[in-house]
Formats: C-alpha cells, sequence, structure tokens
C-alpha cells in the first residue's frame, strides 16, 4: 500500500520546528506580547466595572475637609483612611435640601481581620440593593451583617460573636464588648463583600465600653489619626442615635445617646443620592462653602483615578507593543532564512506540481500556525497574571480581580496574532511565490 502524500499543514508544521529553539524563542515573544495585552484587557475592564458597580449611584460623598480623592477612596471603595469627622448637623441639613434624594451617614474607624467595620443606618443597604443569603438585618447595638467575603474568610454565620479592633489596620486594641452575627450578605462582587455592616450605635457602644471619651470635632484636631477614627466613631452612633429617635426606629439607641448635646454628635462621611441633575452644579458648590466640609463628586475623582491608574497601563501596552514588533522582526528574518534554505525543497514541490500560490501558503500557514499557538499561550498567561494579581490584592483587602473574567476584548488577542502573523510572512511568501525553478535547478549546489 503507498502511503498517503504528505498534506501542506503537516508539512507547515515540520518546517516549523525544524528549528526548535529559534522557534520556541519567537514563540516566546510573540506570547509575552500579547500576553501583556490581554492582561491590560482584563484587568483595566474589570477595574472600571468594579469602579462603578462600588458607587452604587452614589452621586456625592461629603466629608471633612481634605482630600476629594481620599474622601472617595474611604468612603466608597473603603481603600483609604477618613479624612476626619463632621457634625450631625451636616446629615441633616443634606436631608433638608429639596435637591438631595438620599443622604446616608457613615462611621469608620474599627476592623475586624482585616475587614473594615462601617456604622450605617439600614439606608445603606437600600443604596447598594442589598440582599441577605442568611440571617436578618440588624435591630439593635452590637449586631452586625457580615458581607459574602467576609463571612467566608473569617468562618462566622448568624448567631456567632466576634470582636472588633480599633483602628483600620491589623493589630489594633481589641474592644472588649463583642458583635453578634445576625445576617450574611448575598454576594455582589464589589466592595460590599468585604465589609462588617453594623449600626452607629454598635460602633460607639463598642468603644464606650472600652473607656474612649466622647468628644466633638473640634477636639478632634491635632491628634493621631487612630484616635481621630475613635473620636468618628462614638459620634457616628450617636448620629444615628439621633435621626433613629427622630424617625421613632430605635428608640432603645437614643437612650445611649440622649444625654450629649447634638453639637458633639459628629459622623465620618455622608453618602447623597441627588434628585435632580441640577444638584451636580449646586449642591458640591454649597457643601465646600461651608466650614469644615468638603464634597468628593465620585464621577470626577474618579475619572482622575482611572488616568492615574491609566498611567501604567500605558506603559504595559507600549511594553506589550514593543515585544510583539520584536516578534514580528524575529518571525520575518527566521521565515526569510527558512525560505532561502528550503530553496531546494521548494524547488522540488514546484516540479512536483505544487503551484505558486501553494508554496507561497506553505510558508503563510507556518506563520499562522505560530500565531496560533502564541495565542493559546497567551490567554493562558493574561488570565493567569490576572488571577495572581487577584490573590495579591485580595490578601490586601483591596480592589477585586479575578483570573476567571471573559471579556470580549479578548477577541484582540488572537486578531493581533494572525494579523502580524501575516505581515511578517507577506514578504516570506512572495518571495516563496516568485522562485525560478528552472534557474534553481541550473544553480549549482
Amino acid at each position: 500500500m503507498s502511503r498517503s502524500p504528505l498534506s501542506l499543514p503537516r508539512l507547515a508544521w515540520r518546517y516549523l520546528w525544524a528549528r526548535p529553539m529559534l522557534t520556541a524563542l519567537n514563540l516566546m515573544l510573540l506570547s509575552l506580547g500579547l500576553a501583556a495585552i490581554g492582561f491590560v484587557v482584563l484587568v483595566s475592564e474589570q477595574l472600571e466595572q468594579g469602579l462603578r458597580r462600588d458607587l452604587g449611584g452614589i452621586d456625592l460623598v461629603v466629608g471633612a475637609k481634605g482630600s476629594p480623592m481620599q474622601i472617595l477612596l474611604a468612603g466608597v471603595f473603603h481603600l483609604d483612611q477618613s479624612t476626619g469627622n463632621i457634625p450631625l448637623a451636616t446629615v441633616s441639613q443634606l436631608k433638608a435640601q429639596p435637591l438631595v434624594a438620599q443622604a446616608v451617614p457613615i462611621s469608620l474607624g474599627d476592623s475586624f481581620r482585616g475587614h473594615r467595620i462601617v456604622g450605617t443606618t439600614a439606608d445603606y443597604l437600600a443604596l447598594y440593593q442589598l440582599e441577605l443569603a442568611q440571617g436578618r438585618r440588624w435591630t439593635g447595638p452590637m449586631q452586625a451583617v457580615l458581607g459574602a467575603e467576609a463571612a467566608r474568610q473569617s468562618g462566622l454565620k448568624p448567631g456567632d460573636r466576634f470582636h472588633g479592633t480599633h483602628g483600620l489596620a491589623g493589630g489594633g486594641e481589641e474592644h472588649e464588648q463583642p458583635y453578634e452575627v445576625t445576617g450574611v450578605l448575598a454576594p455582589t462582587g464589589g466592595v460590599v463583600d468585604r465589609l462588617v455592616l453594623t449600626d452607629l450605635a454598635s460602633v460607639w457602644e463598642a468603644h464606650a465600653a472600652h473607656g474612649h471619651a466622647v468628644k466633638s470635632a473640634h477636639d478632634s484636631k491635632g491628634r493621631g489619626h487612630d484616635d481621630r477614627a475613635s473620636d468618628r466613631d462614638h459620634a457616628s452612633d450617636r448620629a444615628e442615635d439621633h435621626d433613629h429617635a427622630a424617625d421613632h426606629e430605635h428608640e432603645h439607641e437614643h437612650e445611649h445617646t440622649g444625654g450629649h448635646a447634638d453639637a458633639a454628635l459628629e459622623v465620618s462621611m455622608v453618602l447623597v443620592r441627588y434628585r435632580s441633575p441640577l444638584a451636580a452644579v449646586m449642591l458640591p458648590r454649597w457643601v465646600n462653602a461651608q466650614a469644615g466640609l468638603q464634597a468628593s463628586v465620585p464621577a470626577l475623582e474618579t475619572a482622575r483615578l482611572l488616568s492615574m491608574v491609566g498611567v501604567g497601563v500605558d506603559v504595559l501596552r507600549s511594553f506589550g507593543g514593543v515585544l510583539l514588533l520584536a516578534a514580528a522582526l524575529s518571525v520575518l528574518v527566521a521565515l526569510l532564512h527558512a525560505v532561502r534554505e528550503r530553496q531546494g525543497d521548494l524547488a522540488m514541490l514546484r516540479m512536483l506540481g505544487a503551484t505558486p500560490a501553494r508554496v507561497a501558503g506553505l510558508i503563510a500557514l507556518e506563520a499562522l500556525m505560530l500565531a496560533s499557538l502564541a495565542t493559546l499561550l497567551a490567554l493562558g498567561l493574561a488570565h493567569g497574571f490576572a488571577a495572581v494579581l487577584g490573590a495579591v490584592l485580595a490578601q490586601q483587602q483591596s480592589v477585586r480581580i479575578s483570573g476567571a473574567w471573559v471579556s470580549a476584548w479578548e477577541a484582540l488577542v488572537p486578531a493581533l496574532a494572525l494579523g502580524l502573523a501575516l505581515i511578517a510572512a507577506a514578504w516570506p511568501a512572495w518571495r516563496g511565490y516568485r522562485l525560478d525553478v528552472t534557474e534553481l535547478l541550473q544553480t549549482p549546489r
């Protein structure tokens, strides 16, 4: 039985690996360049969508005088320290504004195993449209609802108890009074998954039981950051008690704080939603005109944040472009050298009946096979790098990045690989197409 003729793909595959070291080098250069592009696509898309999701419809963040970027990072993304405290009266003033649809106070300063404890009201759950996967919402002081990630990492469930620690970093002083877990939130994929939510009064009671005094915003100036965070927690809890008493929702919390003057009550920040587009023009100016208050507009600060991150993205993208250019030139040189080396083989193919187009197709197919291998490796590397970055950021309780994320823009990777391969193979394929069989056979070897 006669052997079947060697097919064009099989011949191209053998030619590709005839020089394995050179092929491996070209494959590595092409794969790393494509992986850098794919990594940028995966991370930048997840970062942008994560920022939009964590904003949760928040139009304005009001905090103490300081950096608007820091206020946004602390109050919305929970990646920084608070700039200070603001009076409880600010919450009432904002709610009284006809341009404000919702004003949600929050109090920061404590943590549990790296997860931030956020004192707030039930409006916070409505703001982010949060749902409970287990248990129920808090109904009194020293009760807490855990985010999905916080519950998973701590192993806590409804009915368990834990102690918060003073400060946002690990190693802080542990509070004596424990929190009781009443519920666990359904996963959202956002920053809320990493938080511990409780009533504003809970944070105050934890500090009161630990012996911290209740002080005003004026008294908090000139001290260390942890002490300012402690005072914010006291004030935040009393602020919530005041609001709950006004709404007749939690009368028992009002009993804890009724002996303090309203002027001493403080919260860390207020998350605001606009009622009208006109508020975007007027409300930030009004806030900044008030003594001790600073407005942070998420739309503007997020654009600034992405522009700063974009510098690193541009560098990585440029690095990938340089690698791709080097890979394309290397493939071009390798194919030109291969055509010169294989002139005798190509002439023999022509004598056996192969058309010039078939010879040129053989060279192009070799480049396309290299590009296909590089695409598979690049996509694997890009997702692997994203998974490693996600694991590192998860250890730091930072932005959530997943290696399992799939982006429609990843289609650029194979398109770019095949395009570069065809461009690099164009000249060698043309030279193969133009080979003169008669001249080759007459040339002494």
